[in-house]
C-alpha cells in the first residue's frame, strides 16, 4: 500500500534532506520530481498543479529556522501539504456509528462491495469487544444481478459472527424495505445492506439506487471504489455523489499494484474522507484511512503506530508481555529467538509488515520473499535443536551443527548464518531499548 508513492518520495526528499541553502532553481528542481512522481501515480493533472503551487507559494517564503536546515523545512512543506490533501490532522480513525443505523453500500460490480461489508463488521465487532461490549449486526443483499451475490454475503456473515436476512420479495426496493422491517421489528443496532453494481455507471443502477435510497433513508452511505482504476474511480465517485451522494469511502485492492494517485486526490477532489482501505483478501485485511499515518507511510517514514495497534489485537498481552522481558533483557535463547519470529508470522508477511517501518520503501518485493523464506528456514533449524541447545547456543560445535542440518534439511553454513542473525538481533536490542515505540510494540 502506497509503496510506490513511498519510492518516489523517498527519493525527493533525500535529495531535499542535505540541502543548506534553497534557491528558486532547485527548489523548482524538487517541485518537478514531485510533479513527475504525482503523474507517475496516476494523479489527476489539475490537482497536481494546485499542490505544486500550495508548496511552492510556501517555499518562497521560506522563513530561516533553528531547528531545522532549508531542506528539511522544505520537507516539512511537503509533509504538511501532503497531509492537508489527504484530510489534515486529528481525523477521527474509523467512525462511530450511532445505534440504531442503517448503513447503505455502494460501488461497482467488482470493487470488492461484499467482501468489504464483512471487513467493516469484522472491525466494528473487533472495536465493541476491545471496550467489553457487543454489537447485534444484521446484513442483507439486495444485489439480485451478479450470480452468487447474496449467497457470498450470507457465507461471508456467518464467517465474521453476524446475522444475516434474505429477502422473499424480487424487487430490489421492495426487499431493502422487507429487510428494514425485520431490522427494526428484531431489533438490531446495525444494518449493512449490499447494493447492486454494474461494469460501469448506468441511469438504471442510479434510479434504483436513488429509490432505495428514498425507501430507506439510511444513516451512513458508503462508496466502495477499486483503487486499480486510478482516475476512473474519481470519475465513478463523482457519478454516485451527483445522482445518490454518499458519506465517505472504502478504497478497496490497496495491495495489488496499485499506484495510490487515487487516494491521494480523493479528499481534494470530491471533499469527502477515505475512512476505510482494503489492503488484501481476508477479512482482517483493513485498515482506517488515518491521513496523518497516511502521509508518514506515503512519504517514506514508516507507520509505528498502526503496527503497534496490529500486534495488540494479533497478539494476546500474556505472550507479548512474556516475550517482552526476555526480549529486553538482552539475554533471550533460541527458543525465545524462534517465538519472536512466531509472533512476526501472527501479524503477517514480511511484505506487509515492511510498509509500516520508516525507510524501507525501497526494499524490493523480492529482497521480502527472500526474507520470508529465511525465517522459515531459520524456524525449522531451531526445531532441529535439543532443548538445551535451544536455551545454551554457544555449546553449538560443528558436530552438533553437522546433526542439525541434517535434521532440518540445510546445509551448515545455513546453521551459521542463524546463529550470526541470533547474534546480531542481540546486539540491536540495545537500540530498541532506546526507541519508547519499540517497546511498546512488545509490550
Amino acid at each position: 500500500m502506497f509503496e510506490f508513492l513511498s519510492q518516489k518520495f523517498s527519493g525527493v526528499l533525500g535529495w531535499l534532506k542535505d540541502r543548506g541553502r534553497l534557491t528558486e532553481e532547485n527548489i523548482q528542481e524538487a517541485l518537478n520530481q514531485v510533479r513527475d512522481a504525482l503523474l507517475d501515480a496516476d494523479v489527476p493533472l489539475d490537482i497536481i498543479q494546485t499542490f505544486l503551487q500550495q508548496v511552492k507559494e510556501e517555499a518562497v517564503g521560506l522563513k530561516t529556522s533553528t531547528a531545522l536546515n532549508p531542506g528539511q523545512q522544505m520537507i516539512k512543506i511537503v509533509h504538511d501539504k501532503v497531509l492537508e490533501f489527504l484530510g489534515g490532522k486529528n481525523v477521527i480513525a474509523g467512525v462511530s456509528f450511532q445505534i440504531p443505523s442503517v448503513i447503505m453500500v455502494m460501488g461497482l460490480q467488482g470493487s470488492g462491495k461484499t467482501t468489504s461489508i464483512a471487513k467493516v463488521v469484522q472491525w466494528i465487532l473487533e472495536q465493541a469487544k476491545s471496550r467489553s461490549k457487543t454489537r447485534r449486526i444484521l446484513v442483507a443483499s439486495v444485489d439480485f444481478y451478479r450470480p452468487a451475490a447474496v449467497e457470498q454475503l450470507k457465507i461471508l456473515a456467518k464467517t465474521v459472527g453476524v446475522d444475516f436476512y434474505q429477502a422473499t420479495n424480487a424487487d430490489p426496493v421492495k426487499a431493502a424495505q422487507e429487510i428494514n422491517t425485520y431490522f427494526k421489528n428484531n431489533r438490531y443496532e446495525l444494518l449493512f445492506l449490499d447494493t447492486a453494481g454494474r461494469l460501469h455507471v448506468d441511469s438504471s443502477m442510479m434510479q434504483e439506487l436513488k429509490a432505495i435510497n428514498h425507501a430507506l433513508a439510511p444513516k451512513y452511505k458508503f462508496l466502495v471504489l477499486d483503487a486499480m482504476t486510478g482516475q476512473e474511480s474519481l470519475k465513478v465517485a463523482q457519478s454516485f455523489n451527483e445522482a445518490v451522494g454518499f458519506d465517505s469511502a472504502i478504497m478497496t485492492k490497496m495491495d495489488s499494484d496499485t499506484r495510490g494517485g487515487a487516494a491521494f486526490a480523493f479528499k481534494f477532489a470530491l471533499k469527502k474522507p477515505i475512512t476505510f482501505v482494503g489492503a488484501g483478501e481476508k477479512i482482517e485485511d483493513l485498515e482506517n484511512f488515518i491521513p496523518e499515518r497516511i502521509t508518514s507511510r506515503m512519504l517514506g517514514m514508516g507507520d509505528i503506530m498502526t503496527l503497534i495497534e496490529k500486534a495488540s489485537q494479533t497478539i494476546n498481552e500474556q505472550e507479548q508481555e512474556s516475550i517482552s522481558r526476555r526480549f529486553m533483557s538482552g539475554n533471550f535463547s533460541l527458543k525465545d529467538f524462534a517465538e519472536q519470529m512466531d509472533m512476526i508470522n501472527k501479524l503477517g508477511s514480511l511484505q506487509k509488515l515492511m510498509r509500516y517501518l520508516p525507510g524501507m520503501g525501497s526494499v524490493s518485493p523480492e529482497m521480502m520473499d527472500k526474507g520470508q523464506v529465511e525465517m522459515k528456514r531459520f524456524r525449522a533449524i531451531i526445531s532441529s535443536m535439543t532443548k538445551k541447545e535451544q536455551c545454551l547456543p554457544h555449546i553449538i560445535d560443528a558436530s552438533r551443527k553437522k546433526r542439525i542440518a541434517q535434521g532440518s534439511g540445510v546445509s551448515v553454513q545455513d546453521v551459521n548464518q542463524l546463529l550470526q542473525r541470533f547474534e546480531q538481533s542481540k546486539q540491536f536490542v540495545k537500540i530498541f531499548k532506546k526507541d519508547s515505540n519499540f517497546r511498546r510494540f512488545f509490550r
